[in-house]
């Protein structure tokens, strides 16, 4: 008999009295971005909140997870628990995705909700212990054999508090054969006259469609209705919810309806609207629909209500020999294009729509001149989110200088023309004659093609020497973004990298170029390296220049400008969105001048395509028609907003994802991605006779307020600058009370560095922005922006009373600033990533002296991931081969126990202190090898668990 027990814990683990070390303690709770007080996964990627329930004085967390990667992938439901929803425990796997016996993968376990089946309606219980039901959309992948890209509903239930879970044997309960049908929130619905039954509500996420369903027992499901579409339409609907709310303190109450939505938000990406009306058990009935487009007041300057282009004082250049005539066509389009999404958001019958031939081809036009002689110019675009590249050009055209290994062409293998290959390339693929787009000629370098492994291939390429004699070195290169897991293009001198570029997540190649000047009259190398697998782990290489001019890189835009002397002075891009909505541009500075329109395509990839309408001269800016929608945030990253079921005092409590589908797998986190908001209690209030969502971080967060270390001002003037704070903190939250006087905008700047200042430094700005009336987050400044062209904005809300003083909470964080203003009724959620040291703390006021009626700043402590150690725990007489005992949350009120065993089944007890708490036998007393679980309660008054026993050895 051999001794093998392993114990998944931190801290020591003593084996038959000898005290051996365990493994290293992980560093989760510490690292660059960690959140204090937001709960992160310790590892790999996370999105939606899930299955949100309270049950038995534990909030149960669960959420969209890659078990296996950082990246989106390999759907699974993760689980974290909580006591007080601000202390967060990581659990176990909860609701893995689906395998066959092949090995694939044949189910991905997308968005749900969890429900406390109390009268034990399914029957998957007992009246005795009933069981939580989770309703999840099974997104059954392309190895099922039978329901391939179909998206359906399906159960899973848990008999032991929700620790571990049972898919329904007879999934799915609820299929449409739709490929788009999902995210099932179910809530218990009592009429007034009748026994109470099962309310679902999901998505047809591309119709823009909630579907309501009915069941008596969770598993059979009868039609209901149908809500939408309605008020933001700009991106697919997903993620709803259904709940009631009391109206104030009036006696009324008012159903809420939230729509999550993806793109089409009123910060231009992901966001979650709401409606609020009635619901009978049957339909919703909203109230607060907005109804039209609203129209620009002024001159029309153009409405493309004509049929040609000809004659239309435009000039319109379609690419050549494109079957279709695209991509503008012949005349403005009468609508939506075939095999496009529905456009809507356009006045009349006709606008430009230059999806003509699909997002393939490209082209310009322009428009002839005007003399700019009005303040303000609105205009209607939606389309591609792609924007004017200053710099840039239109073509591929290349710079001069030498052309180096003839640009792969003439039929020679990199062998040949004196390339070393290493790894997956050794095999002579390159150069290629297939993948990427925008190459020149015929030939180029691309790993995906490079070794039979597509983007798992790995290995290098390496050039031979070549002199640099020139100031640039100029390159076309597209395929994957460098991660950090071995990705570039490098330049090697004495065989070191002084140079290194890589892709865009991007099939297109575009110009990149570096300034190599320093190092003229030396011996270099370029060296592609590819170590990285899975998605987007390819370089595409073609045509070095080597020259005096550095290549200007070809604008990918998708975009409508307004041209001055030759310049482009003022741009707008579509937010991928077939909506289009008002977009502004203040003419101030060109007063009497000639100008153009000219609507740009020059975009061959997904949302490659432009809409424009409405051109009209006005005298004030238009506000956006989706500012005129209710949002539940009006931040960046506040997306998948769903409530818990089954809440303590029947307050409503929501969680919602931070984090924004145009970035998301490129926030720098590392080894973690995405963070959850804070959850917050939402109320209904009128105000000025409109029914408000009101929000608040819930009362818990209170609890982790550090008071006697809070700093505090009151009247502090500003004068046209800022004024740094002692105040030195990344976790914190911050209450400000503030006048504006006559300054443009006024408001504090967080996490900012010692140079800080209004227009210079590191810092994330928070404030009121007086011209506009709006409350805005800056976090143009706030530390690493440039991972993606979307992060780099500012957001902001409009103020429902904007005269006179601002009161406005910020709960500040290591990547997060989650703004409350005027008392809840406007909220804006934005990620940031500053260095590690810019911690300061400013009063910014610009334009004009502000006068800060109140600063309050009080840190908050960390409680996710803070790193505790767990007690030592003894294992005595294990006996059966190849045993192994793991222990989750030794620390925690509930733990999860796994025992395996290759042996024979054994027991085994497991105590707190000196109480016995539970006996499991492997295998429940069946064959050698099988698998026991069980999740147990610590006793009262244990403060930790703090042995395992097993039988003596026989």
């Amino acid at each position: 008999m051999k001794k093998a027990l392993g114990i998944g814990l931190a801290g020591a683990v003593l084996l038959g009295g000898l005290s051996v070390p365990a493994a290293a303690e992980h560093s989760a709770g510490q690292e660059p971005y960690r959140p204090a007080y937001h709960w992160s996964p310790e590892h790999n990627w996370m999105n939606d909140p899930n299955g949100l329930v309270y049950h038995d004085g534990v909030y149960h967390m669960y959420y969209q997870y890659n078990p296996s990667g950082t990246r989106w992938g390999n759907m699974s439901w993760g689980h974290a628990t909580s006591p007080d929803l601000v202390t967060w425990t990581e659990q176990p796997l909860a609701i893995p995705q689906t395998f066959g016996d092949d090995g694939r993968a044949v189910e991905d376990i997308f968005s749900g909700s969890i429900v406390v089946d109390e009268t034990n309606s399914s029957g998957l219980g007992t009246a005795e212990n009933p069981p939580l039901v989770a309703m999840y959309t099974s997104a059954y992948t392309g190895a099922h054999p039978t329901l391939a890209g179909i998206q359906a509903q399906s159960l899973a239930y848990s008999l032991d508090g929700g620790y571990t879970w049972e898919k329904y044997a007879d999934n799915p309960v609820l299929n449409r054969d739709s490929n788009n049908f999902r995210d099932p929130k179910v809530i218990r619905y009592t009429p007034a006259d009748g026994e109470a039954y099962w309310v679902m509500v999901a998505v047809e996420a591309i119709n823009h469609e909630v579907v309501i369903y009915r069941s008596d027992n969770l598993v059979d499901w009868t039609y209901l209705s149908t809500f939408g579409p309605a008020n933001a339409t700009g991106g697919i609907w997903e993620v709803p919810d259904l709940f009631e709310l009391p109206v104030g303190d009036t006696g009324e109450t008012k159903w809420v309806m939230v729509v999550n939505l993806n793109p089409g938000s009123v910060a231009g990406g992901s966001g979650a609207q709401y409606f609020v009306g009635e619901f009978d058990g049957t339909e919703f009935t909203a109230e607060t629909l907005v109804e039209g487009m609203a129209e620009a007041p002024g001159t029309v300057l153009e409405d493309f209500e004509f049929e040609s282009w000809d004659s239309s004082g435009w000039t319109v250049v379609n690419e050549p020999g494109n079957e279709a005539g695209g991509p503008f066509g012949p005349g403005p389009v009468a609508g939506t294009v075939g095999g496009q999404q529905a456009v809507t958001g356009f006045l009349g019958e006709r606008l430009v729509n230059s999806f003509v031939g699909w997002d393939w081809p490209v082209g310009t036009m322009t428009s002839e001149s005007f003399t700019v002689d009005s303040p303000w110019l609105n205009l209607l675009v939606g389309g591609g989110n792609h924007p004017h590249v200053e710099g840039g050009r239109v073509d591929n055209e290349p710079p001069s200088g030498s052309l180096l290994w003839n640009g792969f062409e003439g039929g020679q293998t990199l062998e040949q023309l004196g390339w070393t290959l290493s790894g997956d390339f050794e095999a002579s693929r390159n150069p290629s004659y297939s993948g990427g787009e925008y190459f020149i000629g015929e030939a180029r370098i691309n790993t995906w093609e490079g070794g039979p492994k597509g983007d798992d291939n790995v290995g290098t390429l390496t050039s031979d020497d070549f002199v640099i004699d020139a100031d640039h070195i100029s390159f076309l290169i597209g395929g994957g973004r460098d991660k950090g897991d071995g990705l570039a293009l490098q330049l090697l001198v004495g065989g070191e990298p002084v140079r290194s570029a890589s892709g865009t997540d991007n099939g297109a190649l575009n110009w990149q170029s570096w300034d190599v000047s320093e190092l003229q009259g030396q011996t270099a190398q370029l060296r592609v390296v590819d170590q990285a697998t899975g998605g987007w782990a390819h370089l595409t290489l073609d045509h070095v220049v080597m020259g005096e001019e550095a290549a200007l890189p070809r604008t990918d835009e998708t975009t409508v400008n307004l041209v001055v002397d030759g310049q482009v002075v003022q741009s707008a891009t579509g937010q991928n969105s077939e909506n289009l909505d008002w977009v502004s541009w203040d003419l101030s500075p060109w007063q009497g001048q000639q100008a153009q329109i000219r609507i740009i395509d020059n975009n061959r990839a997904g949302w490659g395509h432009i809409l424009v309408d409405q051109i009209v001269a006005s005298d004030a800016p238009q506000p956006r028609q989706v500012e005129r929608y209710d949002w539940l945030d009006w931040g960046r990253d506040y997306y998948a907003a769903i409530s818990f079921s089954n809440t303590p005092d029947g307050r409503q409590v929501m969680l919602a994802w931070m984090n924004d589908w145009s970035y998301a797998e490129n926030i720098p986190t590392g080894e973690w991605r995405s963070a959850m908001a804070l959850p917050r209690e939402v109320t209904l209030e009128v105000i000025d006779g409109e029914y408000e969502l009101v929000q608040a971080p819930v009362e818990e967060v209170a609890t982790l307020e550090v008071t006697k270390d809070s700093l505090r001002k009151r009247n502090v003037d500003v004068e046209d600058g800022a004024v740094a704070l002692p105040w030195s903190s990344d976790a914190y939250v911050l209450d400000v009370t503030v006048d504006p006087k006559d300054a443009e905008m006024a408001g504090v700047a967080v996490r900012t560095s010692d140079d800080y200042g209004p227009e210079s430094g590191e810092g994330t700005f928070v404030g009121v922005d007086t011209q506009t009336d709006k409350i805005v987050v800056d976090r143009t400044r706030s530390g690493a922006v440039d991972f993606d062209p979307d992060f780099p904005v500012v957001t902001s809300a409009p103020l429902t009373n904007p005269d006179g003083s601002l009161t406005f909470q910020v709960y500040v964080d290591r990547s997060s600033v989650e703004v409350l203003a005027e008392d809840g009724v406007r909220t804006l959620t934005n990620q940031i990533f500053p260095a590690a040291d810019s911690l300061g703390l400013s009063l910014v006021s610009l334009g004009g002296t502000a006068r800060f009626t109140s600063v309050v700043a009080t840190p908050l402590t960390q409680s996710v991931h803070t790193g505790t150690t767990s007690p030592e725990v003894s294992v005595e007489n294990s006996c059966s081969d190849g045993a192994s005992v793991t222990l989750t949350n030794p620390t925690d009120e509930r733990m999860i126990i796994t025992l395996s065993s290759e042996g024979e089944p054994m027991e085994f007890s497991l105590a707190a202190g000196a109480t016995k708490v539970v006996t499991l036998t492997d295998g429940a007393g069946e064959a050698a090898g099988s698998l026991a679980v069980a999740s147990v309660t610590r006793p009262a008054g244990a403060e930790a668990w703090t042995s395992i026993s097993l039988p003596a050895c026989s």
